[in-house]
């Protein structure tokens, strides 16, 4: 069976009302610049904020259906951890997929649209001091993603996330020493401040009212921009540096942290 099989749009129809009023009310969530997402099959590219509660998947995936309508597919690429348990079959309604190489392609070359975000957990843990820095760790995978299915990328950047609570170090040096690091996929241990728990790891806080502000980029045909065959580090570069001035834009107008 396909992996695209288990999206529901009515369940995600049924879905948008609540979720759009969480992400309008407690977070101020404002999106600008669906638009630009042209039609056909594209590859959404984000910048990931928040720690465990990541609000900018919500955010996108309630604007996106606004713009195109619940009909109109979005994927999202995601942790086979977020598929475990009675949350899997959940999740693969709202349109979560196992992060795939093969996954992706079956989305993009069949017209339609995902979204991902290479950071993975090395962005969504980074702390809150680098909020505006795009820093994928070396992750250039979805560059010839996009390339094998012959679609744009387009950027998508959000600020405010990373204020949910205070990021204070991805902890990599106790991460590649813990036990749980084959089973978590991951080398980091981060640890944050925040309400309700203080200082823990995790980090288990509740994520605080941060206003969160989501601008999606002009589509960027890598094909015709660099070439068929381009250097892929040096795509990738370039698409960073161009959210990255996106993210600082968008950061500058913020006058207070939490607040906007």
């Amino acid at each position: 069976m396909s992996a695209l099989a288990g999206r529901d749009p009515a369940y995600v129809a049924a879905a948008l009302p609540a979720l759009r009023l969480a992400m309008r009310t407690y977070f101020r969530s404002r999106v600008s610049g669906m638009d630009k997402v042209p039609d056909g099959g594209a590859l959404l590219v984000g910048n990931h904020s928040g720690g465990l509660m990541p609000m900018d998947v919500p955010i996108i995936a309630v604007a996106f259906a606004e713009a195109f309508g619940a009909e109109r597919p979005l994927y999202c690429l995601a942790h086979d951890l977020l598929f475990t348990g009675a949350a899997g079959p959940v999740m693969r309604r709202f349109g979560f997929v196992n992060a795939t190489r093969e996954a992706a392609h079956e989305i993009l070359s069949g017209g339609g649209v995902t979204i991902v975000f290479p950071g993975g957990d090395y962005d969504t843990f980074r702390p809150t001091r680098q909020a505006a820095v795009v820093d994928f760790n070396g992750r250039t995978g979805y560059v010839r993603t996009a390339l094998r299915a012959g679609v744009p990328i387009v950027p998508v950047v959000s600020v405010g996330g990373q204020e949910s609570q205070l990021f204070l170090t991805r902890g990599e040096w106790i991460g590649r020493r813990s036990p749980l690091r084959r089973l978590m996929r991951t080398d980091l241990f981060p640890i944050g401040f925040g309400f309700p728990f203080g200082l823990v790891p995790a980090p288990l806080n509740l994520p605080l009212p941060t206003k969160i502000t989501t601008e999606v980029l002009d589509p960027i045909d890598v094909a015709a921009e660099f070439g068929p065959e381009p250097d892929v580090a040096e795509v990738d570069a370039v698409i960073r540096a161009r959210m990255e001035d996106a993210l600082r834009a968008l950061a500058r107008r913020r006058r207070l942290p939490v607040l906007g």
